[in-house]
């Protein structure tokens, strides 16, 4: 059976999302297995293994949290050269790139960015990406072994499984971090308050169609009522009105709601790639053409500026408030 492999990143000790949706697809393609690098990934194996990992690759050095990429395309590189499996996924965030790359270059191999289904064909793999905004799909079928491929979040829901636990093997290796590297210098945890928002069931965003910056604080007070998280287009994140974690979209995050509601926001196709996926797209604008519209489950024209202070009073009348 071919080895799929999900390079699984881990925050404190807990695996990002994006992994275990990778892992929740990389079971039914094969034996998934996981490679874990970085202090406190132990905690992250049981997780790893409900997920579909049968088998998890581990090292705790610290150097895998201090310098940047290079000591994990080492480790990879050796695994894979030892245990050769067929298929390598890594989630398409910033550390995730940045190993693929290094890593795609280490080996001559073909890394495929931004999949969003992948399949065995042939004896070999079939992997989709959305091009021109989501407007089209293409399927790449890369030559050589392994394939080495980016996936974006939200692609897969992640499902936990019944079964055994992981198996673990200690990677032994010696770093050597005295050679010249990219070192992270210092780490700051974003204050942020509300559901994060990838993991949100309801969404708030906002586009330049809300006039200023500080008009963002009607966005935030539906949000409250709604426990809500508070996102922003592109347009809105360049002007710098909000940081970029706040972005949705094809070069910001790709979320999957039940309820997205969308505030002065165009719906230039790459802003709606980032989120069509949700359930229910609820939009408000002014302009009667705007290509949100075509996408929206629900459209309002009409002023942001009224209608959302008069949607949040309203749902505070229906809670008593």
């Amino acid at each position: 059976m071919a080895a799929a492999w999900v390079f699984a990143e881990t925050v404190d000790g807990t695996p990002r999302p994006v992994v275990l949706e990778m892992l929740t697809r990389a079971r039914g393609l094969g034996q998934a297995e996981a490679v874990a690098l970085g202090p406190g990934a132990s905690k992250a194996v049981e997780s790893l293994g409900r997920h579909g990992a049968e088998r998890v690759y581990l090292n705790e050095d610290d150097a895998f949290r201090d310098v940047l990429a290079q000591p994990a395309v080492d480790v990879l590189s050796g695994l894979i050269e030892k245990h050769q499996p067929s298929l390598v996924l890594f989630g398409m965030t910033n550390d995730g790139r940045d190993v693929a790359s290094r890593l795609s270059a280490r080996l001559g191999a073909p890394l495929i960015a931004n999949a969003t289904d992948l399949a065995q064909k042939d004896g070999g793999w079939a992997v989709v990406t959305p091009v021109f905004g989501g407007t089209m799909l293409v399927t790449t079928v890369p030559k050589g072994q392994p394939a080495l491929v980016l996936v974006r979040p939200k692609a897969f829901a992640a499902e936990a499984k019944g079964g055994g636990a992981a198996q673990v093997e200690q990677v032994s290796v010696t770093i050597d971090t005295n050679r010249p590297m990219a070192r992270v210098l210092k780490r700051e945890r974003e204050q942020a308050s509300g559901p994060r928002l990838e993991e949100a069931t309801i969404i708030v965003s906002g586009g330049r169609g809300l006039g200023a910056p500080e008009n963002f604080k009607i966005l935030d007070e539906l949000a409250a009522e709604l426990g809500a998280a508070v996102g922003a287009s592109r347009a809105v994140v360049d002007a710098g009105w909000k940081p970029y974690s706040f972005q949705i979209g094809q070069t910001g995050k790709t979320v999957k709601p039940a309820v997205y509601l969308a505030f002065g926001i165009s719906g230039a196709m790459q802003h709606t790639v980032g989120m069509k996926g949700a359930k229910t797209i609820i939009a408000v604008n002014k302009d009667p053409e705007a290509p949100i519209f075509k996408i929206a489950d629900l459209g309002v024209v009409g002023d942001v500026h009224k209608i959302v202070p008069m949607l949040t009073q309203e749902i505070r009348s229906r809670k008593g408030k």
